[in-house]
């Protein structure tokens, strides 16, 4: 379940119990920068969790205590045509939306640098937890461009228009107490607790019914750009059809006998 290069395993997927999985960016020594070669990684793991029937939660890593993921291969990007810089900022832009729509809640455990490309990752999961020592920004305008899979999308509906511009046209890096404070990261934790933190919620989601967990983010996802009488009526439709399985019986007889649920 890993990508063998000359890089060596540079981005690895695990299990790790009970339906929950890891991915992990392993470039440490870039920093986790992503490369064509990485995206392709990515794209072919989220291929693999698309076909594992017991998928309840992945999170999303980089190796080692200094970053997520310092953004993209600058080297790599440097003798690109037009034309190719297209084709990578769409290969970029659509596996991201893949990992986006997976259909289990996709936590992010950003540890120290989450940067460019590595930001734009961090935002196509459902939540991000944070280390004290996480830095996060879009620097691509000090490099004469801007942020291409995804950015100036994502923390625009994130974070509001306004934050959104600021920080994509200073380039300003900020601290994930920053951004915990504006909703975007939900806890931040001492970096020897983060897995374990992202673990614990992983696990309280995969006691939880999993087709409800699946409705309940495609209702979240699908809804959000739509009129809310629209958005109602998609909610009417998953609620209904949640009436249609054994999962919900068993979650209301549990219920109702006071025992736990076996889903």
């Amino acid at each position: 379940m890993s990508d063998n290069s000359s890089n060596g395993k540079m981005v690895e997927l695990s299990s790790l119990e009970n339906g929950i999985y890891l991915l992990k960016i392993n470039r440490p020594e870039v920093l986790n920068a992503l490369s064509q070669s990485v995206i392709a990684a990515i794209d072919t793991h989220i291929e693999t969790l698309k076909s594992i029937a017991d998928l309840r939660a992945l999170i999303v890593t980089g190796e080692g205590p200094k970053s997520f993921v310092a953004g993209a291969d600058i080297s790599a990007m440097k003798a690109m045509t037009s034309e190719e810089a297209a084709q990578f900022c769409r290969y970029g832009q659509t596996v991201f939306s893949k990992l986006e729509a997976l259909s289990c809640p996709v936590i992010a455990a950003v540890n120290g640098f989450c940067l460019g490309g590595g930001f734009e990752l961090a935002l196509a999961c459902d939540y991000i937890f944070a280390s004290e020592n996480a830095k996060f920004g879009l620097p691509e305008v000090s490099l004469g461009l801007i942020p291409g899979f995804g950015g100036t999308q994502r923390l625009s509906r994130n974070l509001g228009i306004s934050y959104a511009k600021y920080l994509i046209t200073t380039g300003h890096m900020v601290s994930a107490d920053e951004l915990l404070g504006r909703g975007l990261v939900i806890q931040v934790v001492p970096q020897d607790k983060l897995m374990a933190t992202c673990l614990d919620v992983a696990k309280t989601i995969a006691k939880k019914g999993p087709q409800a967990i699946k409705a309940a983010k495609q209702a979240i996802q699908e809804g959000f750009n739509k009129s809310l009488d629209k958005g109602l009526k998609l909610e009417e439709d998953y609620f209904a059809y949640l009436f249609s399985n054994q999962e919900s019986k068993e979650g209301m007889s549990a219920f109702l006998e006071k025992r736990t649920a076996k889903f």
